[in-house]
């Protein structure tokens, strides 16, 4: 059984938000990987960014900066 562990888990009200964050992060060499979304969490097209806790700063940085369409910025344990 996996290891449950914190992550920062950035979620979109569209699918192309997520496509796009996932392009801004990889351009940035930022970590992470597109998800589908918990149940602890709800959102408006079902995928999510999922990256380590410690990369929350810059991730909020490249969303500010690219001006990226969120719906929220979590800290879940997954």
């Amino acid at each position: 059984m996996r290891l449950k562990t914190e992550k920062c888990v950035v979620t979109f009200p569209t699918t192309a938000g997520a496509m796009a964050m996932e392009a801004a992060c990889r351009e940035a060499g930022l970590p992470g990987r597109l998800i589908p979304v918990p149940r602890s969490v709800s959102a408006g097209c079902g995928l999510c960014w999922a990256a380590p806790p410690e990369s929350r700063g810059p991730l909020e940085e490249l969303v500010i900066k690219k001006h990226l369409d969120v719906d929220g910025i979590y800290a879940i344990i997954l």
